[in-house]
């Protein structure tokens, strides 16, 4: 997993320096990019997984949070006073920490369970895609269990008259035979192929009726237990 991006936003140099010295102790650190705290033309600012806002001008709060959008991505504002209502207002997502002695250790543990969350949400997302993606061959390996036999019937006609020609040697010329022998064995691989589906349905069936025993077995036990 590639690791999470922090972007950290302020015109106090020692306060990123404090906050990044935080993480020493942690297994795993963040990428942390550290900026002003002017908003910055051209800065995907949604790319980032948290964005910690810190000490700026109070004229650059509001237009840095609008360049930043707090309700696409986590952001944090650490501040030295209270924020005016408006302010929380416009922006009800954002995440707002006063500072005080040890603000440090509180940021930190702040960001790693934000951190976490956005983990949370992408393993989230990624089993949606993979649930989604198996649906889709879950529904293409029915219909072709479904069309199995439609299509063995055809193999088996193709077969049949490639093997009555073949039973006539003298009517074709040997390159006309070595076709349609092509023809034969590819309807056998084919045929056998399609073999192969019937014993994976099989199998398939075999291991749903097993979990679905252990999964009555295990409700009963658990009933009894009771």
């Amino acid at each position: 997993m590639d690791p999470r991006t922090v972007l950290i936003l302020s015109d106090d140099a020692e306060f990123s320096r404090q906050f990044a010295a935080c993480w020493q102790f942690e297994r795993a650190v963040p990428a942390f990019t550290v900026l002003g705290g002017d908003p910055t033309q051209g800065l995907d600012y949604a790319s980032f997984d948290l964005t910690i806002v810190g000490p700026i001008r109070p004229d650059a709060c509001a237009p840095l949070l609008r360049a930043i959008d707090p309700g696409r991505k986590a952001v944090i504002l650490v501040s030295d006073v209270a924020l005016p209502d408006w302010l929380r207002s416009e922006f009800p997502r954002l995440l707002v920490l006063r500072r005080h002695e040890g603000w440090p250790d509180t940021l930190l543990l702040l960001a790693l369970e934000v951190l976490r969350r956005v983990d949370a949400v992408n393993r989230a997302q990624r089993a949606e895609h993979v649930n989604a993606l198996l649906k889709c061959h879950a529904t293409l390996g029915q219909y072709i269990i479904e069309m199995r036999h439609t299509i063995n019937n055809a193999l088996t006609s193709v077969l049949g008259n490639a093997e009555l020609l073949l039973l006539e040697p003298g009517t074709f010329s040997a390159g006309v035979r070595s076709q349609i022998d092509t023809i034969r064995n590819m309807a056998l691989r084919m045929h056998e192929i399609l073999q192969r589906f019937s014993s994976l349905e099989k199998e398939m069936t075999f291991v749903e009726k097993q979990a679905a025993k252990e999964q009555r077995t295990q409700i009963q036990a658990a009933a009894v237990g009771q």
